[in-house]
């Protein structure tokens, strides 16, 4: 079978801008080649590399031990490899770290969506008593040090402030993409980019298994929020999720989509990282989640055959691919 003819109306976005990255674009094949990019914080070689540089910087936590590469580590796909984060002093999260990779065409950020903006992620675990705990004082102040403040003036044209910090950490982070993976190559037409049981895990994703529903388009997430039964325990909700956010009963124990690029790379899964590998995630989708009152119409039983799950994996593993930051 051709791969042309596997390809779904929801995979259009991506065929369309494949034949693009042959004139050499930073962005890898798969990605929609517009990086969405504010107005009022344009992207520059200046911010990107101060921005990286303030990433790994430890002087941005309250003792000076930890970075934002400490949870978000290139070498695991941007993510932490344990089930929740982990602050200064050891403070432990109560959330799994999501990766940062493909972030610039986000809609929303955090599990729960209550940041609208990079720029206000990128302030939300520095000043997190139990992630980075700095106060803003301090960051202005480090802003403004002897090793900073000429690289401020220089990206920015003015006396750094706490913003101009989250400007260039935003700046860098849009630059972290993630693409040209083997079903990013099968897609454009490389017939043996991927086994046959990547194939048929790529036919079943998109039909039998319903996973098209939340994980479709560049992203493979539809960046919003769905109930999976995953915070629920014993009838009890033990994370409200989006609900937090917008106080909608809805909401409660919803949780945003995540990106399965690398994937295979970003164990353990789910908000809570509760769940250890890939295989097991298929196990839990095909038994149709945790039951609960607001569980998701989509969610129900698979009744997956044994080489199915196999087939899933290995179209799920065929979604690794080359990481990229920077200009």
């Amino acid at each position: 079978m051709r791969p042309s003819s596997l390809v779904p109306a929801l995979w259009l976005a991506v065929a369309l801008t494949l034949t693009l990255h042959a004139a050499g674009t930073p962005v890898p094949l798969g990605l929609d080649l517009y990086r969405p990019v504010p107005l009022t914080n344009p992207l520059t070689a200046e911010k990107v590399a101060l921005g990286r540089q303030l990433f790994h910087e430890r002087r941005l936590s309250r003792d000076g031990s930890l970075s934002c590469a400490a949870c978000h580590d290139p070498d695991r796909a941007f993510t932490n490899g344990r089930r929740t984060a982990r602050g200064v002093d050891g403070a432990p999260g109560t959330r799994n770290v999501p990766t940062v990779i493909n972030r610039a065409w986000g809609a929303s950020y955090f599990w729960d969506g209550r940041a609208t903006t990079l720029e206000q992620q990128a302030l939300g675990p520095i000043l997190n008593p139990n992630e980075l705990g700095a106060t803003p004082d301090a960051v202005v102040a480090l802003a403004r040090s002897s090793r900073y403040r000429p690289r401020f003036l220089a990206a920015f044209g003015s006396e750094p402030g706490i913003f101009d910090v989250a400007a260039a950490l935003a700046s860098y982070v849009r630059t972290i993409v993630a693409g040209d993976a083997p079903f990013d190559r099968f897609i454009a037409g490389d017939a043996s980019a991927i086994g046959e049981s990547a194939r048929r895990g790529f036919a079943l994703f998109r039909t039998r298994a319903r996973c098209t529903t939340c994980h479709a388009g560049p992203l493979l997430s539809d960046e919003r929020f769905h109930n999976t039964g995953v915070a629920w325990r014993t009838g009890t909700v033990t994370d409200e999720g989006r609900y937090r956010v917008t106080q909608a009963p809805a909401d409660r124990g919803a949780f945003k989509t995540p990106t399965l690029r690398e994937i295979a790379r970003t164990a353990p899964y789910m908000h809570d990282g509760s769940i250890p590998s890939l295989a097991e995630v298929i196990d839990f989708y095909d038994s149709g989640g945790v039951p609960n009152p607001g569980l998701d119409r989509e969610i129900r039983p698979l009744q997956l055959s044994k080489t199915e799950k196999q087939d899933l994996l290995a179209f799920l593993r065929s979604l690794t691919g080359t990481i990229r930051e920077g200009m």
